[in-house]
């Protein structure tokens, strides 16, 4: 028996990526998995197979995470799929750049509403089904703690924010049995963010280890957080970032 049998997940934005290999590294800890996305149905197909590959059920759920009423549904069309909801992961998010006098206040509303509304919709959705050991993680970003270049300062306000409602989550929760906790990965090898791409080099030497993290790195601490493990691990932040921010 695996540490997660018989849970059942949610993984928002989870047709890609770091999403993605959350979502296939719950299913083979013996979850069934939900998953939401936005466009990427063929994406999200393939996620599902993988979850079913892996010995789960899996679920791909339409919701664009900028439709709060989406994201609401996500998680109660999940319990009536599986019956229940043990964790939930929220891992959908948008990466706006910019220098402050250029960006707009459409642009602060776009990321807000991705990265910070969703996130509260859907923990707040979450919450009316969680018991006992339940799980509550939210995917940040290295990005949130310290800022090595110009250009992000609308990204790291949105995840900075997680960190203290995050910790705010654990005191609401933490009576019921149910912890939250923050993971931020740094420099991670998606289709989105790429090793290869033109200046990732650059990179490379503020990283300690000399090499760009993997989702399945990011995966691994979700999956120490979502089962029994981590039991007693609530309010925190955990940075998977190779020493970046070190």
């Amino acid at each position: 028996m695996t540490q997660l049998s018989g849970k059942v997940a949610l993984v928002t934005g989870g047709s890609r990526g770091i999403g993605a290999a959350i979502a296939t590294r719950l299913a083979q800890d013996g979850s069934d998995v939900a998953v939401t996305y936005n466009a990427n149905a063929d994406g999200a197909a393939l996620v599902v197979d993988r979850i079913k590959a892996a010995g789960g059920r899996g679920l791909a759920v339409p919701a664009p995470a900028t439709d709060a009423d989406a994201v609401a549904n996500a998680v109660e069309q999940t319990v009536a799929e599986f019956g229940r909801l043990d964790i939930l992961v929220n891992n959908a998010g948008v990466f706006p750049t910019g220098l402050i006098g250029d960006l707009t206040v459409e642009d602060f509303d776009a990321a807000v509403a991705v990265n910070i509304r969703a996130v509260f919709v859907a923990c707040q959705a979450a919450a009316a089904h969680l018991g006992e050991g339940g799980r509550i993680i939210n995917i940040g970003s290295s990005l949130a703690d310290r800022v090595p270049e110009a250009g992000l300062s609308l990204y790291s306000l949105t995840k900075s924010s997680l960190a203290g409602f995050t910790k705010g989550l654990a005191r609401d929760l933490g009576p019921r049995g149910i912890t939250a906790n923050v993971v931020h990965p740094g420099n991670t090898d998606t289709d989105m963010n790429p090793a290869d791409r033109e200046g990732a080099e650059v990179k490379l030497p503020r990283i300690p280890l000399r090499a760009w993290g993997r989702p399945e790195d990011v995966a691994a601490t979700v999956a120490h957080l979502a089962g029994e493990s981590g039991r007693y691990i609530t309010g925190s932040a955990i940075t998977v970032d190779g020493g970046v921010n070190a």
